[in-house]
Order: C-alpha cells, then structure tokens, then sequence
C-alpha cells in the first residue's frame, strides 16, 4: 500500500520554481513563516490491514475490552472486533444530513467509559438551506450493538446554508472538558447575515471558525474566556478555517491543531484560551478562483501558525507517536493529508517543529490514531475503506 510516487497536488504552487526534498520555499518578507513543500519520504514500514469494507469512514475510538467504534460518513456506526468488522451496524445512531462534507463525522469515549459507557459522536443535521454541526452522546450497550438514550448536547450556531466546513474533531483535555472543532461555514460566494459566512470566525457571538470548551454534559466551561460575557460563552479558540485534525501532547500538555486552508496555506498550530488564529484576515491561502485572500500572513492581534504547508495537503487526523515500534518517532506529531494521500511526520524539539518527512499511501488518508497499546493506525477515506496499522517493515 506504500507509494513512492507523490499524487496530484490539490492547490498550484504559489512560488515557482523547484527546491529539494525536504526544504522550504524562498520566504517572502511579509511571511513570517516559510511554507514547507514537499519533504524526503519515510522508509521502513508497512502497512498491515486491520479490516476493510468500510464506506467512507471518519473517525475511530478504541473500547477498552479492545474493540474499534468507526464512523461512516453516511451515517452509520461499526464495531471491529478481534473477528474483524461486525456485519451489522450499530443501532440508535442520529439521523444525519449526509451531505457534501457531512454526515456522521468524529467518535470519542468518556475519559471514565468502564463506568458509565458514554460514547461521543458529532455529526451534520439540518438541510442544504440551514445545516450546522452537532454534539450528542449515548450509552452502548454491553453487546456493542446499541445506543441508549442517544441526548444533543450543543449545536454549532448560527445555521449555515452550505454542506462545507464542519470541523468536528473532539479532544478530551487533562481537566475533563472537551474540546470540538467547528469549521467558519464554507467559502464565498457562501454568506450569512449579508456578509461572506467566513467572516464569522472573527465574530465571538458566533461558533463558526472556532474551538468551543464543553464540559461533559455539553454546557460552557466556566473558565472559558468570553464566560463572562463579551461572546459566546462557549468559545475556546477563533480565527480558524477548518480543522480536523486536534491532540494533546502527552508529555508537555500542550494541544496541537492541524487546519485547511484554500489553495495552500493549510495550518498546523498549538491552541490556547482565549487567542485568535487570524483566518480569514490573516493567511497564507489563496481563493480558489486565483487571487491571495489578504497580502497580509502575519499581525500581531493574532496568532502566527508553527507550520504552514503549499502545497495543501488537506489535514485531517492529528496523533502524537506514543509506541515502541519506531523509538524515533516517539514524541513527534503525525498529521494525516487527505489530497495528497500521507501522512506527515512532524519532528518536534523544545516544543517546535523542526523537520518533516512524509509516509506516502495510494488512498486518502481520513484519521490517524494510536491504540492503547501504542499502535500507530490510519483510516482510508475510500467507499471500501479500512483500517491499517503501522508497523516496521
């Protein structure tokens, strides 16, 4: 399943010219941060099927007596156990609106399942005229083949007359809340409120184009920053475009956050309360119609990014390498890339990314995960779509 070809690139290359693997572009003088190519490929490992037959999945959270829940875009949820994947799906799932970048999207347990068997799901509900992006949660049964009780906890706001930008991804933090992601909205000609829908990412009355901090029942946290008003009291983080790919880095604590842009200008990013990533005054992105967003990458009202890729490549999973398997790889981010069909390997050292190199796959690459027992695994975003595992050739 490893390719050593690269595929076709999902944005033109905003600065001609070619430069050598694992180099950057020649940096302009209003980027503050270079934007990184294409990078020398990983060697040494494989991939090893851990079950197909998966249509369009998006997510993957593993159960304590070892078995895998996995999301369906299309609005079903499946079990993979040690005799592989379970031919009926679970029952009680949401209904979804199954559109566009919709659907049924991002699975999360309770931090405490053993005792309560919460599962977490965010997923699409609406219509193509008023959509927005949904958090609920529901107890499995002990045979793994129900939901009960399935309640909605928060709802994205306001509506969005689009099937584009969701977000979705969920992160416990070391506290208990839970952070998700909510995409701005989708890309103009797209508006709400007379004005394009983007624009809301920069408006805190609003959750589009933000990271919002829930407790578990899905109410604001209290210490959130615009708790005492000023805002939505559930907004964490804002300035963003869309990200799909969120992780706690176990040994600093710090959660890292992949984003895309548009034509370019994709993000990687470390989230802290209260602060503005800039999209869309601020980018590195280009309309997909030709002309740069804003000429302007950097401003000191926002939050420079640690890491920008143009090439786009697409982000979706975000995991930190815990395993045995590669000891190099420990400590470093993998971030998976949907368009060009990898996975990037993100050296981190005091914190920053320092080098990149690149796992080339022949499907797209929709999750990337670890498994409690330090197993690096990715899902394809396939209509026969599977789950691998990592392993060393």
């Amino acid at each position: 399943m490893m390719s050593s070809g690269l595929p076709g690139l999902c944005a033109v290359v905003l600065v001609a010219g070619a430069w050598p693997a694992g180099a950057v572009q020649p940096q302009p003088l209003d980027e503050p941060v270079t934007p990184t190519g294409e990078t020398a490929l990983e060697t040494g490992w494989k991939m090893v099927e851990v079950s197909r037959g998966l249509m369009r999945p998006w997510s993957a959270a593993w159960l304590p007596t070892g078995e895998v829940l996995v999301t369906e875009r299309e609005g079903r949820l499946r079990v993979i156990g040690a005799d592989g994947l379970r031919p009926e799906p679970v029952t009680g799932v949401p209904e979804v609106f199954a559109s566009g970048q919709g659907g049924l999207l991002e699975v999360v347990i309770h931090p405490d399942f053993n005792a309560n068997r919460l599962v977490y799901l965010t997923w699409s509900t609406g219509s193509n005229g008023a959509n927005r992006t949904t958090l609920g949660r529901a107890r499995l049964s002990e045979d793994l083949t129900s939901l009960i009780d399935l309640k909605v906890l928060f709802e994205a706001s306001p509506d969005k007359p689009s099937a584009q930008h969701f977000g979705s991804r969920l992160l416990w933090l070391e506290d208990g809340s839970l952070l998700m992601s909510i995409g701005d909205g989708g890309n103009p000609p797209i508006k709400v409120d007379g004005d394009f829908i983007r624009h809301k990412a920069q408006d805190t009355s609003a959750t589009l184009g933000k990271t919002v901090r829930l407790t578990a029942d899905g109410q604001p946290h209290p210490d959130n920053p615009f708790a005492d008003g000023g805002g939505d009291p559930a907004v964490y983080t804002l300035g963003h475009r869309n990200i799909q790919g969120l992780t706690l880095h176990p040994d600093t604590g710090v959660v890292w956050a992949t984003e895309h842009g548009a034509r370019g200008g994709d993000e990687l990013n470390t989230l802290k309360a209260g602060e503005n990533y800039g999209w869309p005054v601020v980018t590195y992105s280009r309309e997909y119609f030709g002309p740069r967003i804003t000429q302007r990458t950097s401003s000191p009202r926002f939050v420079d990014p640690l890491a920008v890729w143009t090439p786009c490549i697409a982000p979706s999973g975000l995991t930190v390498y815990t395993g045995d398997a590669f000891p190099e790889w420990r400590g470093d981010l993998l971030a998976g890339g949907l368009v060009l069909k990898q996975v990037r390997r993100i050296k981190l050292e005091g914190g920053a990314p320092v080098a990149q190199t690149t796992l080339q796959f022949d499907q797209r690459v929709r999750w990337v995960g670890m498994s409690p027992n330090g197993g690096l695994h990715v899902l394809t975003d396939e209509t026969d779509g599977g789950l691998y595992r990592i392993e060393p050739e």
